[in-house]
């Protein structure tokens, strides 16, 4: 038998180290040769490394979390024949590493006998007839500070009952606490001194915590995040527009081509709005290399269509926008959102991005202060549309209003020529045939 290491590999150039997400296999576990062994991370992209060999895993090399370099060991396979390891290195295989990062938890402490002092049953005095008997709770085998150990779903059926976890004996390994011992603390009625206010479960206090350790895309998004709040001074200009002929117009074209062809959301025609702006407006379609002091003006326009995943927030890129009819960017739009959620989605196709769109859709609230995608000089943020009474004419009418909030790097655009593309956006949309005519 012999030793086969796999080592982080190379998977796209300029990439030096790369996040483990995940591992797919433990110690001990016997694999087949193209078996997902882990997933790493790297740009928000997620990437599969499978196992070339046919072994037994003996030991993995890094913890979910852990950033690491490409060319260090990811893991070690035992393998029939010789393997790729020398007896040496083989012999020095590092510990296996815990399949995940788990988060702090406090001291468990082993439950010491109850400090109880049993008296005889027949000196023990009876209830009055018709009287419930006085509710005695367990003592509890904690030291103050201490945390109750108990499983989620243990917790929340504490939470439902009203019962305080400090005060329930734990009677499971290092003193967690079993549903068992949540039946027996409710039997000795210790859950109704938990509730000496109306309402019961509802107003029970919560010392419980919960720590969530920041990994995979979590961490990625709150470092792009980080990064483009400390290095972007942001200018947020906010205008309203009038969307009840452009919203008219979606609907008819859904309702003469959404049988043949994909249906039109608000998203394809603002994203032809942007690219007929910023030919007026080079500046807005840029990145900014702020360590060389250098602005790229790009004549494509690659627009990034911020998503929501289960993962969190990725922003999968549409290129050449300028290329694409409406229908052409829509199907293309619900492709890459697919792509994201699902987490297919390539490195390619979420970078290069020149401009950035980003919509909570009904969620979209009044007014919101985006958060520019770093190195972009800007972000166009939708907001919901609201049909509100509005003044047309010297007459009240109902109309569909929209809200654009817009994030600019206002070292690169001046607070100007910001108000000036907001408003291009706006005549556009609100007058939806000179988005086809030029």
């Amino acid at each position: 038998m012999g030793v086969h290491v796999i080592k982080m590999p190379d998977i796209g150039e300029g990439i030096a180290e790369v996040e483990l997400v995940a591992w797919r296999v433990q110690p001990g576990e016997t694999v087949a040769e193209d078996q997902i062994l882990a997933d790493v991370m790297t740009d928000k992209a997620t990437v599969e490394i499978p196992s070339p060999v046919v072994g037994k895993v003996l030991a993995l090399g890094g913890a979910v979390g852990q950033v690491m370099a490409v060319g260090s060991e990811l893991i070690r396979i035992e393998v029939e024949g010789e393997g790729n390891a020398s007896a040496t290195s083989a012999a020095a295989a590092p510990p296996p590493a815990p399949a995940s990062v788990p988060p702090p938890v406090a001291k468990a402490m082993a439950p010491a006998p109850p400090a109880v002092s049993v008296a005889p049953a027949a000196a023990q005095p009876k209830p009055a007839p018709g009287r419930a008997a006085p509710a005695t709770a367990a003592p509890s085998t904690r030291q103050p500070g201490d945390k109750p150990i108990a499983s989620p779903a243990v917790r929340r059926r504490a939470w439902e009952l009203g019962i305080e976890l400090q005060y329930v004996h734990g009677s499971g390994a290092a003193g967690r606490i079993m549903h068992e011992d949540l039946d027996a603390y409710v039997a000795r009625g210790a859950a109704g001194q938990q509730q000496p206010v109306a309402g019961g479960a509802r107003y029970a206090l919560r010392h419980d915590e919960e720590a969530i350790p920041v990994i995979g895309l979590r961490r990625k998004i709150a470092q792009k995040m980080q990064e483009a709040k400390r290095r972007i001074p942001h200018f947020t200009y906010v205008e309203e527009i009038d969307v009840t002929e452009l919203e008219a117009l979606r609907k008819r074209l859904n309702e003469r081509w959404g049988a043949e062809r994909t249906r039109l959301t608000v998203l394809p025609l603002l994203i032809r709005a942007v690219v007929l702006a910023v030919r007026e407006f080079p500046q807005i379609n840029a990145r900014f290399d702020d360590d060389t002091g250098v602005v790229t003006r790009h004549g494509a326009v690659h627009i990034g269509i911020a998503t929501q995943t289960e993962a969190g927030l990725m922003v999968p890129v549409l290129r050449h926008a300028e290329g694409h009819d409406l229908w052409a960017s829509a199907a293309e739009i619900a492709r890459l959102a697919e792509a994201a959620r699902t987490g297919k989605a390539t490195r390619e196709e979420l970078t290069g991005s020149t401009i950035t769109i980003t919509s909570l859709g009904a969620l979209g609230g009044v007014v919101s202060t985006p958060v520019i995608n770093h190195p972009e000089v800007a972000i166009v943020g939708v907001n919901r549309m609201v049909e509100r009474p509005m003044m047309r004419a010297s007459v009240v009418v109902p109309r569909l209003m929209m809200n654009l909030s817009s994030s600019f790097d206002h070292r690169v655009v001046d607070g100007l020529h910001a108000a000036e593309f907001i408003q291009v956006l706006r005549g556009l949309l609100e007058c939806p045939a000179t988005l086809f005519v030029e």
